[in-house]
C-alpha cells in the first residue's frame, strides 16, 4: 500500500487542508512566524495535496507558483512521522511535471540546508550562499527544465 495519494488541490477544503499541514510543519514544528508562512499568494498558487490512503487525513503538501517560464516551488512540507518515505520526492515529481506543460523552462526553490539533498536529487543545484528565512538557514536552487514534447 502506498504511503501517500497525491493530487492537485481541487477545491477549497483541499487548500484549506494543505495549508493546516503547513501551520502544523512550518509554525508549530519549526517555529516559522504565522505571518511569514501565510504570505497571501496562496490563492495565485497551485497546491499538490498527499493524503492518507487509509483516513484521507491531508499528510504533505508543496506549492507551486508560476511565473512565466520561471517555475517557482515552495512551502514543501510533510508531516514529521511521514519523512523519508518518498512522499516530498512524488510531489516535486508532479509539480515539475505540471511546471513543464505550462511553459516553464526552469524551477527555483529556498531550500533548507537539511533538505538540499532531496531537491539535488530531483536536479536542482545551489546557486547561492547560506542564508536566512524565518530564522532557518537556506539556500537558493534552481535548475532548467526540458520542454514538453
Amino acid at each position: 500500500m502506498s504511503d501517500a495519494e497525491i493530487h492537485w488541490a481541487r477545491d477549497a477544503e483541499d487548500i484549506k487542508d494543505a495549508i493546516a499541514v503547513r501551520e502544523r510543519v512550518f509554525i508549530e514544528e519549526q517555529g516559522v512566524p504565522a505571518e511569514e508562512e501565510l504570505d497571501g499568494r496562496d490563492e495565485e498558487a497551485l497546491h499538490l495535496l498527499a493524503r492518507d490512503p487509509g483516513t484521507g487525513a491531508a499528510i504533505g503538501t508543496l506549492r507551486l507558483l508560476l511565473d512565466g517560464e520561471v517555475a517557482k516551488v515552495g512551502r514543501v512540507a510533510v508531516d514529521r512521522d511521514r519523512r523519508r518515505r518518498g512522499i516530498a520526492a512524488r510531489m516535486l515529481d508532479l509539480a515539475l511535471a505540471e511546471a513543464r506543460t505550462r511553459g516553464a523552462t526552469r524551477a527555483r526553490l529556498a531550500s533548507q540546508l537539511d533538505a538540499v539533498a532531496l531537491y539535488e536529487r530531483a536536479g536542482f543545484a545551489v546557486q547561492s550562499g547560506v542564508f536566512e528565512d524565518a530564522g532557518i538557514p537556506h539556500v537558493w536552487m534552481c535548475m532548467r527544465l526540458a520542454a514538453v514534447a
